[in-house]
């Protein structure tokens, strides 16, 4: 009672209210700066577009043209600095994944998106997407954990590819799912949505579809890519570049990815028709643009259509770039935006604007939200190469594969006593990998060497070539291996050594003396030969083709880590999931002469949309171990209204003796149109498993946009008319096909 009666003291209470009087309002002031109030920005109960709203206007002029400026693409170019005053992290945009992570380090190898496109089947791209963002994520996790902000750590993955396949001979075909606009965008809709996860609020990585648009050589034959101006009529740009497109920008992409190229005669990154009117009011895309690498450098440089980089920036900013990606230089064309504004031909609010976008994106992949409430960001290093993910790997190589001939040889069933494994992609890890290719353990790469040897007690292995070139050649080293083994495997093709980025093909021929390789195989072989082929286009193989003891041909694309076992799997059929299934997903033309000019972007014979030929093999064209029927073909309805759907519905039987996948494929022709219309246009497709005896029931949609045709002045319009529909395993009407059958039936438009 004593002690607490000093409390009552009046000197005691006096010194204790001054003490209280002096030094609350600092206490006061360090409680709030140690707990102080958060940002609206970082207010989780705000909607992300409130939030951003928030974030950009706390920005300084320089602050927003730095996070336009930095969109990676070299050391210089990345990562957008941080902005310490609000607490915001530097972040690193840029990454690869178009068949696997392309972070430092190793991850899992998936094939080249063309031997993916082979597959025919939107629910395998959808898991390697899947897979592959899981390791996108984990990288990312684990540099960011570091403070590392290095080149292919981010979460924007440049990816995928969804340019037209229109040239056979373009240097970046193997990037591509091939020649068809609705394949292309099925497959880049579930690769969007397989990079970006399942939960409802963030995305664990983001697709950047690319290259907006017209883009699909030349590389470097007969003029650079960096100048090229591609003149395409409006309803080829409408009916055959830019749907597939729409299909990735409305299928959960946050980006697009501007093309070097200019489109009739305005480059494309400052193409306000491409990136505003097109991209953004007519599709009503919310996400941001970011510029090739180096294609605002080259808008002065090469296209010499704006010659200073006030002018320049100007432009493609007013245009619809939001992000620069630039190549190395010192110094980028957007680091010039502060001053474009200063000297008013920007206004601040422009910038503020073109900067939204990019923070829209980093809030959804979770950046300024609490780590726990974001389950992806609990993904490390542990996550990456697993043996799921090998498997899955593996299995997409074994569906990868075309088989394009077979005189009943495969598959094998008997180990044989000796075989030859010759070529130049018998043993060559780098070239069966393709461009943009993620780095796998050595010990998961499994080359036909490795794979195959054990389908025999011996094997005799010769290159033949010093590498996939062929500049020199070992005719007595091939000669002698073949000459004395049961079977032979020869394995040519391209390979990133002659098939890239930077640079065209001048011809389908093989390179160098693979040409004569193949005839001294053919010709010297002592028992069958197995013709294996990796390229991303089609190459001349004509002699192969026809020669009788060439017992098989496999279209192998760039298979990646699990190519040696993948074939083995292919070739002995492992189970009923290995019994090929594949389809091309081009035209193999016969000829050079059937080619059309690399830099005609008309569709006049190009593809096989419009192509009037007899292709060597036709795009959709696969093999199999076994037979196929299709039968009860029905249309509902027959007489339909503009702007309703149709139903089709088909059976298909497995007539042969063993398992197996098939591909149906689902085409459309207009009898009636009033303009020029693909002869031929595939509106279905998908790869579905079918035992031996089974009948499975097929049932598909064809939706009213695929009738549209694009009428100039009007834009796109349902004619009335009767409309022509195929289902079967192949394309109509071909001089080379598979062995099921074709049905046909007609529905009519009215208005």
């Amino acid at each position: 009672m004593a002690e607490a009666g000093k409390l009552t003291d009046p000197k005691v209470t006096f010194t204790f209210c001054l003490f209280l009087l002096i030094v609350y309002p600092f206490l006061s002031s360090a409680i709030r700066n140690d707990v102080r109030d958060i940002y609206p920005f970082q207010n989780t109960s705000l909607s992300f577009e409130q939030r951003v709203e928030d974030l950009v206007s706390r920005l300084e002029l320089s602050e927003l043209a730095q996070q336009m400026a930095k969109g990676g693409g070299s050391k210089e170019g990345g990562p957008s600095p941080a902005i310490e005053r609000l607490g915001i992290r530097p972040f690193q945009w840029s990454t690869e994944c178009i068949h696997g992570d392309s972070a430092p380090g190793y991850t899992t190898s998936f094939p080249q998106s063309i031997g993916m496109a082979a597959a025919f089947s939107p629910s395998l791209i959808y898991e390697v997407a899947e897979a592959i963002s899981v390791e996108v994520r984990a990288k990312h996790n684990d540099f960011v954990s570091k403070k590392s902000y290095v080149e292919h750590s981010g979460l924007a993955c440049f990816s995928p590819v969804i340019n037209i396949m229109r040239h056979p001979l373009w240097g970046r075909n193997q990037e591509t799912y091939g020649e068809d606009p609705y394949l292309s965008g099925v497959y880049a809709a579930h690769f969007a949505s397989g990079l970006r996860g399942t939960h409802p609020r963030f995305y664990r990585a983001a697709a950047i579809c690319k290259h907006f648009d017209a883009h699909g050589g030349p590389e470097d034959l007969p003029v650079s890519r960096l100048s090229f101006n591609a003149i395409v009529p409006e309803r080829d740009l409408r009916m055959t570049y830019l749907p597939q497109f729409k299909a990735c920008a409305q299928g959960g992409a946050l980006g697009v990815m501007c093309s070097y190229n200019s489109l009739n005669g305005i480059p494309a990154c400052a193409n306000k028709k491409l990136l505003t009117d097109i991209l953004r009011t007519e599709w009503g895309f919310d996400g941001f643009v970011v510029s090739d690498a180096g294609a605002i450098e080259f808008i002065i440089e090469w296209h010499h259509y704006l010659n200073n980089i006030i002018d320049t920036a100007a432009a493609c900013v007013k245009a619809g770039l939001n992000l620069e990606l630039h190549p190395g230089y010192p110094q980028g064309i957007f680091d010039s935006l502060e001053q474009v504004v200063n000297d008013g031909k920007l206004t601040k609010e422009m910038l503020v604007e073109r900067v939204k976008p990019l923070f829209l994106a980093r809030m959804k992949f979770g950046e300024f939200d609490p780590p726990e409430t974001n389950p992806y960001t609990q993904l490390n290093l542990s996550d990456v190469m697993t043996p799921e993910h090998q498997a899955l790997s593996l299995k997409t190589a074994v569906e990868s594969f075309v088989l394009l001939k077979n005189k009943g040889f495969l598959p094998m069933r008997d180990r044989l006593k000796s075989i030859a494994i010759v070529g130049p992609f018998a043993d060559n890890p780098d070239q069966i990998m393709g461009n943009y290719a993620p780095n796998p353990d050595p010990k998961t790469i499994f080359t036909p060497k490795t794979g195959l040897s054990p389908l025999a007690d011996t094997s005799y292995v010769v290159f033949g070539c010093s590498d996939t070139k062929c500049l020199d050649y070992d005719v007595e080293g091939i000669i002698k291996a073949v000459s004395k083994a049961d079977v032979t495997f020869l394995c040519v093709g391209t390979g990133q050594a002659v098939e890239t980025e930077n640079f065209d093909r001048p011809s389908m021929k093989l390179p160098g003396y693979q040409p004569f390789l193949i005839q001294d195989v053919i010709k010297k072989a002592l028992g069958p030969v197995v013709l294996l082929v990796f390229s991303g286009g089609p190459v001349n193989i004509v002699e192969a083709v026809s020669a009788d003891n060439v017992v098989a041909i496999i279209q192998c694309f760039f298979p990646n880590q699990g190519t040696g076992v993948a074939l083995y799997q292919m070739i002995t059929m492992k189970s009923s999931l290995d019994n090929p299934a594949g389809r091309l997903p081009f035209t193999w033309y016969a000829t050079d002469e059937q080619i059309p000019s690399m830099t005609n972007y008309s569709m006049v014979n190009g593809t096989y949309r419009y192509f009037n030929g007899d292709p060597l093999f036709p795009f959709g064209y696969g093999l199999s171990y076994t037979t196929f029927q299709y039968n009860d073909l029905v249309l509902t309805p027959t007489k339909v209204k503009a702007g309703d759907n149709v139903t089709v519905t088909f059976n298909i039987t497995n007539t042969g003796s063993l398992s197996g996948s098939e591909v149906y494929e689902v085409y459309m022709s207009w009898l009636n149109a009033t303009v020029p219309t693909p002869m031929y246009q595939l509106v279905g497709f998908n790869r579905t498993l079918i035992d031996k005896g089974q009948t499975v029931a097929i049932s598909t949609q064809i939706n009213s946009q695929q009738m549209a045709v694009w009428v100039d002045g009007k834009g796109f319009v349902i004619e009335p008319g009767d409309m022509v529909v195929y289902a079967g395993g192949q394309l109509p009407n071909q001089k080379v096909q598979v062995s099921s059958n074709i049905l046909r039936a007609v529905f009519t438009i009215y208005t």
